[in-house]
């Protein structure tokens, strides 16, 4: 009699025994530490907490920095268009190192680099000045341009300013300014034209020979001396041997003690209250790369070839494309270059000059398929 009832109750506490088994384990595999869905929430909470904290020092050297962690934050970044673009995709390559430091100077590098000419490479230059040079770029903060902190949300808009005439009257200089960084070269006339071109300068880019040309060329449209701003830092190009030796000794703070420039005062340039952090050195391995992958000119072939390099514009504006999140390009040359002066700053229009040592067409269809693809902003009229 009692059977079928005792029956009866093992089943219902079976039953019970079951739904709670499932139950618990949907709960756990929900909110266990090893399950996916809870890994991947502690790993945005430890994501977030990394990007708001300090990283030790020693984290840096592995790549784990705050940098790296913040700079996967921006969706709207140019990197994301290059990745789906079948052309650039594989042309850009966002691991090799822009600048040149200490931590990658070592007996493999000199061996492989002095067997390029410059600025590809240190061929025919002074051992001892290079490693004297270098070895001053001793911090982490000579790796990188910027640090991403500060920045709501991650990403980092650069403009980049040619001195192309297109900007003359263009009225761009709040659009320009409202960019997290701004980067000038060369022959940066500023004043009287601020409406046009703005007025911040985060970075001066140039080579020695180039910065003391454009102050002998163009000390009558007002360009008699660099941007000397408190926040200005200074990329130098690494074209002769001349670049290396003026570095050194604008971060020590003396004169030029030998070579071409001997007896010239940094200070002259970069201002008495620069410091050595304001300084930054291009990688020649990354010049080498920008040319074989994007500028590589069919003037190497001929006779003026060993003069051959981009252009300081296109560095620049090639850097800011390795290092910002969103670029956009103003004063560089488009395909109506023929309706504007040389440069903003000229009384008179004068035609753009095609000299031997760059390749300004190929440069200007490079900025063309680029700005097309979404990549950049060409500012055009």
């Amino acid at each position: 009699m009692g059977s079928p009832r005792w029956k009866r109750i093992c089943l219902l506490f079976l039953v019970g025994l079951t739904f709670s088994i499932i139950f618990y384990g949907h709960y756990y595999s929900r909110n266990s530490p090893g399950s996916p869905r809870t890994a991947f929430r502690l790993l945005q909470q430890e994501t977030l907490g990394l990007a708001q904290a300090e990283i030790p020092q020693n984290a840096r050297s592995h790549g784990l920095t705050r940098e790296s962690i913040m700079k996967s934050l921006c969706p709207r970044s140019l990197k994301s268009k290059v990745k789906i673009d079948p052309m650039f995709g594989k042309q850009f390559d966002f691991d090799i190192p822009v600048l040149m430091w200490k931590l990658l100077f070592n007996p493999e590098t000199w061996d492989r680099l002095k067997e390029r000419n410059v600025p590809y490479g240190w061929r025919g230059l002074s051992h001892a000045v290079i490693t004297s040079t270098v070895q001053l770029l001793n911090d982490s903060d000579y790796s990188r341009l910027f640090s991403k902190i500060g920045f709501p949300d991650s990403c980092i808009r650069c403009a980049v300013v040619g001195n192309g005439g297109i900007l003359n009257g263009s009225r761009q200089g709040k659009e320009i300014d409202a960019h997290d960084f701004v980067f000038r070269l060369n022959g940066a006339v500023i004043k009287g034209f601020e409406e046009d071109v703005g007025t911040k300068t985060s970075f001066y880019g140039f080579t020695v020979n180039t910065m003391k040309n454009s102050l002998i060329a163009y000390a009558e449209y007002g360009f008699t001396q660099v941007p000397q701003a408190k926040e200005t830092q200074y990329i130098f190009i690494p074209s002769d041997i001349r670049d290396y030796v003026m570095l050194k000794s604008a971060m020590l703070g003396i004169p030029v003690p030998e070579g071409y420039d001997k007896g010239d005062k940094p200070q002259k340039y970069f201002g008495p209250a620069a410091s050595a952090g304001k300084f930054k050195l291009l990688h020649p391995e990354f010049v080498y790369y920008l040319t074989e992958r994007f500028l590589k000119s069919e003037l190497i072939n001929t006779q003026f070839g060993h003069l051959y390099m981009p252009s300081t514009g296109a560095l620049m504006l090639l850097t800011a494309l390795h290092t910002c999140d969103q670029v956009s390009a103003y004063g560089f040359i488009t395909q109506n270059y023929k309706t504007f002066s040389d440069h903003y700053y000229e009384h008179e229009k004068k035609p753009l000059v095609f000299y031997a040592n760059h390749d300004m067409l190929l440069e200007a269809e490079l900025w063309k398929s680029l700005h097309q693809v979404g990549i950049m902003k060409l500012y055009q009229r």
